[in-house]
């Protein structure tokens, strides 16, 4: 997430781009207690934002330090792999959540849009709930699957993809060297320092290059 991206480390971008959203009130990063992690410390200052310091290994546990000590109702989780994520889907996500009576909405490939946009919303309360009645590593490590699993206690939706994003086989995530390739050739074609890549451009550029999706296109996800 520190690793320079036009010239800025990642984690930089993605708060820059967070902070766009209009429904969000508060940017908290969530990272260990661990020494090699002052440096997120020292970004998250710089960049104007709060932060947290949790478990390394239990993340569900950091996160709901994280929402407690916010004070927060609704918890809107983004992951720093996504150096293109975008504000006005977080806002339309949001949105949906607040105007609804769930537990938990995602927007991610499962619902249509590239891996990289993923949004997750959803209360403090079901995020505490899942943190004191998950014991499996994978629910530890990766947050919400506890929440999502359990449609017979959370009330559950998905927020489906409008048809210009509607392209579930992309990746632009960060989480190989093959994936920062095809990050970093979106940024050095599209990126300006006073104004952040626009998330249909990167569309229409993947629409009218198709081969820059080869960057990466043999990267298998891990599945939770």
């Amino acid at each position: 997430m520190l690793r320079l991206l036009a010239d800025r480390p990642m984690l930089s971008h993605v708060i820059e781009r967070i902070k766009k959203a209009l429904t969000l009130d508060k940017i908290v990063v969530a990272t260990t207690r661990l020494p090699q992690d002052d440096p997120i410390i020292r970004l998250a200052r710089q960049a104007g934002v709060a932060w947290y310091r949790g478990p390394e290994e239990d993340v569900l546990a950091r996160y709901a330090g994280a929402a407690k000590e916010a004070g927060t109702d609704v918890v809107v989780r983004i992951t720093s792999d996504c150096p293109l994520i975008d504000p006005v889907t977080v806002d339309h996500v949001v949105r949906y959540f607040l105007a609804h009576d769930y537990d938990y909405v995602a927007a991610g490939v499962g619902s249509g849009f590239p891996r990289g946009l993923d949004t997750e919303v959803f209360t403090q309360e079901a995020l505490i709930k899942a943190e004191r009645q998950a014991h499996d590593e994978i629910s530890r490590e990766h947050v919400t699957p506890y929440i999502w699993r359990h449609p017979e206690i959370f009330r559950l939706d998905r927020y489906q993809a409008p048809p210009v994003l509607c392209h579930p086989g992309w990746r632009l995530c960060v989480d190989e060297e093959d994936d920062f390739r095809l990050i970093e050739e979106i940024y050095n074609r599209l990126y300006r320092s006073d104004l952040p890549v626009d998330i249909r451009e990167v569309v229409r550029l993947l629409e009218n290059e198709p081969c820059l999706l080869q960057l990466n296109a043999h990267v298998r996800q891990k599945v939770v």
